[in-house]
């Protein structure tokens, strides 16, 4: 038997009623029987394109808005200033409670879908990495930091860094934010 193809409308409506459930902070009670009410579906309709709530979850989160993918600090002349504006900026975006809540969730679903978590954790990471990666590249060229260093594993450290932060609840304090930016910069200085 041939499975009926997906109503564009129906999958939408699923993945919207996850999306609202997380961000209210209320993923942990979420049940697939909750969903198909919330989106006017049926739980066979669910079960037949989705085999758990975290599938849901991570199908909701790759097709939606990405909490901290909007952060955008200028560059200025000062590689410290920008590195902390930029850990300034994520946290406050991930400090809310839909940051939080995305946080939480993405543990659930690569505890779920190794595969899954991984391309979440890409999705999430991409605008870290490429924002971390322009930035140490002007840093080379006008000769503040060394040709060698590590833009991708420097941006897995910011990664890592707002991730714990989203997950805890709260924003990096300015202390932690000095402390990391002078360590991270006495280690990939010139000269």
């Amino acid at each position: 038997m041939v499975p009926r193809p997906r109503s564009e409308k129906a999958r939408r409506s699923v993945l919207d009623a996850m999306r609202a459930a997380l961000y209210a902070g209320h993923y942990e009670a979420v049940t697939i029987e909750g969903l198909a009410d919330a989106a006017g579906v049926s739980k066979q309709t669910i079960y037949r394109w989705w085999g758990s709530k975290q599938a849901i979850l991570g199908e909701a989160l790759l097709e939606g808005t990405v909490p901290g993918a909007d952060v955008a600090v200028p560059f200025t002349h000062d590689l410290g200033a920008d590195l902390r504006a930029w850990f300034a900026a994520m946290s406050e975006s991930l400090g809310d409670s839909e940051g939080v809540a995305i946080a939480r969730a993405l543990i659930a679903v690569t505890a779920a879908d190794a595969e899954l978590g991984l391309a979440l954790n890409e999705r999430l990471a991409a605008p870290i990495r490429e924002w971390v990666t322009s930035r140490l590249a002007v840093a080379v060229e006008t000769g503040e930091v060394r040709a060698d260093a590590d833009a991708g594993v420097i941006a897995d450290q910011f990664v890592a860094m707002s991730s714990y932060a989203a997950l805890l609840g709260r924003p990096l304090s300015t202390e932690q934010v000095d402390a990391t930016v002078r360590v991270l910069l006495r280690g990939i200085a010139a000269g």
